[in-house]
């Protein structure tokens, strides 16, 4: 079930299930949608959806993990195969948007988003981390936000919610280095970290900070900047 103010709906986020369903390939392991129906009153939007029964686990039960997650070797095979298939899907919508990091990136890393402007933006899932996959078989839930990203953007996410358990973060890097060790990857890295930050500063997993700034300095060879709290209210 979802349910919005009428006049304040966000199209990517409400309508991403469908749009996965109808845009997805099969060989993306993810439970199918097999229907949903619409109704409002005069202020409320409602959207009611019957999804596919996934018989799994998550690998965790919260995006930033404390301890090292179990899975097979054959899992992170499917992880890499998933990421392919996913950033070859047509569309135009879009994951994070780039004048969010053309504000966040100066702010948290010091770095123009400009500078990156000639690097690949692909495909990505947009919530890529061990909560929101299913082990030993790979099943990827909660399709609502996915669309275009810095190419690499699912690998960094699972990185960055990684950090808190370095052997985990480790092992990240290792298996999806194809998309991590590159100019691209790494883009797509201080893109996830100035997110993440973000949403520190906003009180969202604020374990998750230092953390981050170590790993954005340690990517861009020196310190990040001291950044002022946002004033509430």
């Amino acid at each position: 079930m979802a349910t919005a103010p009428a006049d304040q709906i966000i199209d990517t986020y409400w309508n991403g299930a469908i749009e996965a369903q109808e845009s997805l390939p099969p060989t993306i392991p993810r439970p199918q949608l097999w229907r949903w129906h619409d109704w409002s009153d005069l202020t409320w939007a409602y959207r009611s959806e019957l999804h596919e029964y996934v018989n799994a686990d998550t690998v965790a039960v919260h995006a930033v993990i404390t301890a090292p997650p179990s899975v097979p070797a054959e899992w992170w095979t499917a992880v890499r195969t998933a990421l392919e298939a996913i950033a070859t899907i047509d569309t135009t919508r879009v994951t994070i948007q780039p004048g969010f990091l053309a504000w966040a990136m100066p702010r948290y890393l010091g770095i123009p988003g400009s500078e990156y402007a000639a690097l690949p933006w692909t495909p990505a899932h947009g919530d890529f981390h061990f909560a929101n996959l299913c082990a030993p078989d790979l099943r990827i839930l909660d399709w609502e936000g996915w669309g275009l990203a810095p190419a690499g953007y699912d690998a960094a996410m699972l990185h960055s919610y990684s950090l808190l358990t370095p052997v985990t973060a480790d092992r990240v890097q290792r298996e999806l280095a194809h998309l991590l060790a590159t100019p691209a990857g790494r883009y797509a890295e201080l893109a996830v970290i100035a997110e993440l930050l973000d949403a520190a500063d906003q009180g969202i997993n604020r374990q998750l900070a230092e953390p981050l700034r170590r790993r954005a300095a340690s990517i861009l060879g020196r310190p990040t900047p001291t950044v002022t709290a946002r004033k509430s209210g």
